[in-house]
């Protein structure tokens, strides 16, 4: 079976920058805000179940998922919220689950999820969970700078993903994104190592 490790961070932390560099070591990446992406665009599985559940104006004009809306939508409403991941992640897992299933010749596969803990229909399938984690003010500053949002929305999406502490302590494996990218690739190649002496072992 092809060992499994979860990756996970709150917004802004650094998780596509390390997966990407897991990725330059001969990794398998599984992403699932990608899977996600392919759910909600134009013809994807996951628009008529959305279309039904919240009408029309959260599908924009070329029938794919309007993000905006349903964004403004969710956080001022949070039951929306969990209407809209009882009807996406279930997808996602099991495209997931289908990518994670094919032949690799990779050391192990990554799965990148940024609500894994929040979620909890991930916690008996991974055999390892690594947390990228980085102090607040660095969530936020590159949040800022990628997504376009001001500090008070940024805020907005960290208070409803689990705080740092819990995550570190769900957490299997640690690492620190608050130096240079030198030193981010270095705690990359090392942890690199072990997971596939233990991905090894586990065969």
């Amino acid at each position: 079976m092809n060992y499994l490790v979860g990756l996970t961070g709150g917004i802004g932390s650094g998780k596509s920058t390390v997966a990407d560099m897991f990725a330059e070591l001969g990794v398998r990446i599984i992403d699932t805000d990608l899977i996600s992406r392919q759910l909600t665009q134009t013809g994807g599985t996951a628009i008529p179940a959305l279309r039904e559940a919240f009408g029309t104006g959260v599908i924009d004009v070329d029938g794919a998922l309007n993000r905006a809306a349903m964004r403004e939508l969710v956080f001022s409403h949070p039951d929306e919220k969990k209407r809209l991941e009882a009807i996406l992640h279930p997808l996602i897992l099991v495209k997931a689950k289908q990518q994670a299933a094919s032949p690799t010749d990779a050391p192990y596969t990554l799965v990148v999820v940024p609500l894994l803990f929040e979620n909890r229909r991930y916690s008996d399938w991974l055999h390892r969970v690594i947390a990228v984690d980085c102090p607040e003010e660095s969530q936020i500053r590159r949040t800022m700078q990628r997504s376009r949002l001001d500090e008070v929305a940024v805020r907005a999406i960290m208070a409803q993903q689990l705080d740092r502490e819990a995550r570190l302590t769900f957490s299997d494996e640690k690492i620190l994104n608050n130096g240079s990218l030198d030193d981010l690739k270095k705690q990359v190649v090392g942890m690199h190592r072990r997971l596939s002496a233990l991905a090894a072992e586990s065969d």
